[in-house]
C-alpha cells in the first residue's frame, strides 16, 4: 500500500499549501504532533509532504488494528517471532521514473544548527555478506548530488557494514522513503539477528510485496522514492544533527553512502517528515522496547496494569510501570525485568495500579508518599546503557541506573495510602 492511501484513512488532516519558508514545515510538525496530520502540498513538483502520521498512539492501534496495549503489544512481538516472507514483484519500473541528483528530492532542515537537509524516515535495506538481509531506520543526508552520508549506531546493520568492509564489500542498500506506517514500525523494531524486519511488516499487514534492485537490495513496492546505492568504506562528516534527546548530536566521520539511481513514484508521491525529537519520533522509536518491557515484566508480575516509556524521557531512557504486587520483592523483580528487557533504560520506576504512568504528576505523587529510599531505591554501577544519554560515562553508553519502587508498602496501613476522593 502506498503512503497515499495510508494517509488517505487518518482523520484531522489539515492541508498547507506554498510558499514554505525554510523551517515552516517543522514549525507545523511541532504545533500540530498529537492533535492533526499536516499535508504539505507541493513541496517541490510531484511531491507531498505529511507528518505526525503515526504520532498517537491512537493513530498507531488503527494501524495495527488493536483496541489496546495489550493487543498492539501482542500484534508486534508476535510479529517478530512469527515472520511472513515477502512477495517479489518483478514488474514495477513503469510506476516510477527516474531523477539525476539527491539535490532534486524535497528534504529540508529540521532545526537552525543542523548542518544539511536530511531524510529522517527513510529505511535503509542492506543486504549482508552472510544472506542476511536488514531494514532500519537511520538519517540520511547528501554531501554530494549522488554522495550521502549515513549515520550507523552499534547494531545490526553497522554489523553488515563492518563484516562487510572487513571482507573488502560494499553494501548494497535500498533507502525507502515514504512508506506505510506499519513498515515503518518493524523497521524501528529490533527482532533478533537474522529476521528480516519487512517479514514483520509482512506478517502485520497481512503480506508485503517488494522490488529486488539491479544491487540485489530489496524495497517495499510503492515507496515513494527509492534510493540505490552502496555503502563504501568513504566517510564524511555527519551533523550535527538533533537526535531524540532534542540536542546537537556531535559531528563524527560516519560511512557514505554511493547513489546509484533514484527511484520515484509517478503519480504524486508522498514523503515522510518525522521531526527530530517529536511525538512522533519518541513513539516509533520505543513502542517496540516498551512492549518487551510489557512482556517481561508479565513473566515476574503476573498483574501489570500498564507500561510506558515516558515523553520526559524522550521515549526512551526512562520507564513506569503500574502493577499489582502480591508479595514485597516483587516490584524490585518488576524493575530489574525491565532493565534486562531494554538495556539503554536508565531509569525505572514501579507504582501500583492506581496511578496512571501517562500522568506525571501521579506518579510524582506516588515517589512522594509511598517511596522509602531506604528500601526502595537502587542503583546498578556501570551497567551498559544508551548511547543517547548525555551524561553517559563513554561513547559505549556505559552509565549508572536507578530503580525507584514507589508502590506502597505491603506491612503498611493501607489506610494511610487512601487517596482521598469527592463524590459525586
Amino acid at each position: 500500500m502506498a503512503l497515499s492511501e495510508a494517509v488517505s484513512k487518518l482523520p484531522g488532516l489539515r492541508i498547507y499549501n506554498p510558499p514554505y519558508g525554510e523551517f515552516t514545515i517543522s514549525k507545523v510538525l511541532k504545533e500540530s504532533e498529537g492533535r492533526w496530520t499536516p499535508l504539505f502540498k507541493g513541496v517541490k513538483p510531484g511531491y507531498v509532504g505529511v507528518g505526525n502520521i503515526i504520532d498517537t498512539r491512537a493513530k498507531l492501534y488503527q494501524y495495527l488494528g488493536a483496541k489496546d496495549d495489550e493487543e498492539a503489544y501482542n500484534k508486534l512481538l508476535s510479529a517478530a517471532e512469527s515472520p511472513l516472507a515477502v512477495e517479489k514483484v518483478s514488474t514495477w519500473r513503469d510506476v516510477y521514473k527516474t531523477v539525476d541528483s539527491l539535490y532534486d528530492l524535497p528534504m529540508v532542515r529540521y532545526y537552525e544548527k543542523e548542518a544539511r537537509p536530511y531524510i529522517t524516515a527513510g529505511i535503509v535495506i542492506g543486504a549482508g555478506p552472510d544472506g542476511v538481509y536488514n531494514a532500519s531506520i537511520h538519517r540520511f543526508s547528501p554531501v554530494g548530488s549522488r554522495k550521502a552520508v549515513i549515520r550507523l549506531v552499534p547494531r545490526h546493520l553497522y554489523h553488515i557494514y563492518k563484516s562487510s568492509i572487513e571482507r573488502g564489500r560494499e553494501v548494497p542498500v535500498a533507502v525507502a522513503w515514504g512508506v506505510h506506517p506499519l513498515v515503518l514500525l518493524a523497521a524501528a523494531s529490533s527482532p533478533p539477528y537474522g529476521v528480516f524486519e519487512l517479514t514483520v511488516a509482512s506478517r502485520l499487514m497481512g503480506g508485503l510485496k517488494v522490488v529486488e534492485l539491479d544491487n540485489g537490495a530489496l524495497a517495499p513496492f510503492l515507496s515513494s522514492v527509492i534510493i540505490e546505492g552502496f555503502i563504501t568504506a568513504e566517510q564524511a562528516e555527519e551533523g550535527p544533527f538533533v537526535d531524540i534527546v532534542g540536542v546537537y548530536d556531535r559531528v563524527r566521520l560516519q560511512p557514505v553512502v554511493r547513489i546509484e539511481r533514484i527511484y520515484v513514484l509517478r503519480e504524486e508521491a508522498y514523503v515522510h517528515y518525522l521531526l527530530p525529537a517529536g511525538l512522533e519520533h519518541m513513539l516509533l522509536m520505543g513502542f517496540e522496547r516498551e512492549a518487551k518491557i510489557w512482556r517481561a515484566v508479565k513473566s515476574v508480575v503476573p498483574r501489570v496494569k500498564k507500561v510506558r516509556l515516558t515523553r520526559g524521557g524522550f521515549g526512551w531512557l526512562v520507564a513506569v510501570i503500574s502493577l499489582e504486587k502480591s508479595v514485597e520483592g516483587d516490584a524490585k523483580n518488576a524493575l530489574l525485568a525491565a532493565f534486562a528487557a531494554h538495556p539503554s533504560l536508565k531509569i525505572a520506576i514501579a507504582v501500583d495500579s492506581d496511578i496512571d504512568p501517562d500522568d506525571p504528576l501521579d506518579v510524582e505523587w506516588a515517589i512522594a508518599t509511598r517511596l522509602r529510599a531506604d528500601r526502595g531505591l537502587f542503583v546498578i554501577p556501570y551497567a551498559r546503557g544508551s548511547t543517547l544519554d548525555p551524561v553517559a560515562l563513554n561513547e559505549e553508553g556505559l552509565t549508572y541506573k536507578i530503580g525507584i519502587d514507589a508502590t506502597r508498602p505491603l506491612d503498611a496501613d493501607p489506610v494511610l495510602f487512601e487517596r482521598a476522593r469527592i463524590p459525586e
